[in-house]
């Protein structure tokens, strides 16, 4: 079970778990403390999670024209994004077991792959019905991959440095979204909407290429790899659902509030990612140009809000942090979705600060559910929590779906404030774990 250490440890700390001294100096300290191995860690769980959000958002990118491809209704084609991440959670329980019981290098080979190859099976959809079992089946790899390279990198960063370091991890997903708004822009530029969505989805083989980078160049953490092998009770789902006793604490609770935690988060994130390039396309009335020039400012708002939440969650702590996010992204919500007409210049400007509270919120993620778990069982309650939150908010843009029949998307987007209530409430039954060690 993982330990907090002592005040006088905490103020010397800058050991990384392979053994190698860290550089406190400087803005990059953080990337200097991994060592070379957890910087070739950090590099594939980036490269993954980034090549992830790509693959992810070739379908909200490509929603207006696979309704006119296929007919579809609003909850139709939300339907397709609500079955993409509640198979993600099975995917993402399974990843996290298979990551505690074989490695978490080999675990993220298989859940790129799995993403990469039904991505590009998605381009080659004769109708709407398999569509939506491809996308389905992207959802295993999907949901496994940013649990698993988080752990990974997570296992090398000291306590120190870890919010910040997995913040940096999450940054990914921004640089993946601003690919994909630039292949998106580019292609449906060029191509008819018939031929342009099936192309974005083909572009998904990339991550292919990084399975094989992975295989040669990245390994688990030696010591955290050690103590897991030394449990026999490693990557067990019982595990996480003990009661705790007397002498022994158990993981229930942990298990049941962090899954409530990643609902709301998720819930509110997601009915902003599917929908808002619907919303600007049909609402707004903007061109395939305008709309990624509107996206550029929410996604540079995202990045920013990455690295600037793994910056806070190891000053302010992990509780605080998703907190202040919380509040502030439920608030730009409400704002966003209720720009009057005609005011384009505000709506693109508020894009800014929507991108980097609903991303800054995330940044603390991989650095708690890592901390709130030990080493036996961290994938699988990591993977769990985070993708049964992924499962269970996925019924938020399928409900915007449905709403947006009536209510318009800009009116139905509301309905993702709610998320951010949920995660506050969920903090009340879950621990501070800032400068909590690993081993």
């Amino acid at each position: 079970m993982s330990t907090t250490p002592p005040p006088e440890a905490l103020a010397t700390d800058n050991l990384t778990t392979t053994g190698e001294r860290a550089v406190d100096g400087g803005a990059s300290g953080w990337l200097r403390a991994l060592g070379p191995r957890g910087r070739r860690a950090f590099a594939g769980a980036f490269g993954g999670y980034a090549l992830d959000s790509y693959d992810y958002f070739a379908l909200p990118l490509t929603m207006v024209a696979l309704a006119a491809h296929f007919g579809l209704d609003s909850g139709r084609t939300g339907l397709l994004t609500t079955v993409t991440l509640v198979v993600s959670a099975v995917g993402g329980a399974l990843a996290g077991v298979l990551a505690d019981r074989v490695g978490r290098v080999r675990a993220l080979m298989v859940t790129v792959l799995t993403y990469a190859v039904f991505t590009v099976a998605c381009g080659f959809a004769p109708d709407y019905e398999t569509l939506l079992v491809f996308r389905a089946l992207q959802g295993l790899g999907f949901g496994g991959e940013w649990a698993v390279g988080a752990i990974l990198v997570a296992e090398y960063a000291s306590a120190r440095h870890r919010g910040r370091t997995l913040g940096a991890v999450q940054s990914a997903w921004a640089v993946g979204w601003a690919l994909a708004a630039v292949v998106y822009t580019l292609v449906f530029s060029f191509l008819g909407d018939d031929l342009a969505w099936r192309v974005m989805f083909w572009t998904g083989a990339l991550p292919a290429l990084l399975v094989v980078w992975l295989r040669r160049r990245v390994q688990d953490a030696p010591e955290a790899a050690a103590a897991r092998e030394r449990n026999p009770r490693r990557g067990s789902f019982a595990a996480i659902f003990r009661r705790g006793t007397a002498d022994t604490p158990g993981l229930l609770r942990t298990t049941v509030f962090a899954g409530l935690l990643s609902t709301g988060v998720q819930g509110g994130y997601y009915t902003l990612a599917t929908w808002v390039p619907t919303y600007l396309k049909s609402e707004r009335g903007l061109s395939v140009v305008g709309t990624g020039g509107y996206l550029t400012f929410l996604i540079s708002g995202a990045f920013v809000g990455y690295l600037t939440g793994g910056q806070l969650t190891d000053r302010l702590g992990r509780r605080p942090n998703i907190w202040l996010f919380a509040l502030l992204s439920a608030v730009c919500v409400l704002a966003y979705a209720h720009i009057p007409d005609g005011a384009d210049t505000l709506l693109l400007v508020l894009g800014f600060p929507l991108g980097f509270c609903m991303s800054a919120i995330f940044s603390g993620f991989g650095s708690y559910l890592s901390e709130l778990y030990p080493t036996a069982v961290r994938g699988t309650g990591q993977g769990f929590t985070y993708n049964t939150g992924r499962a269970v908010g996925a019924a938020f843009p399928t409900t915007v779906g449905f709403l947006a029949d009536s209510w318009g998307v800009g009116g139905a987007l509301v309905f993702g404030a709610i998320g951010y209530g949920i995660a506050a409430l969920a903090l009340l039954g879950l621990p501070e774990t800032r400068r909590k060690e690993l081993l």
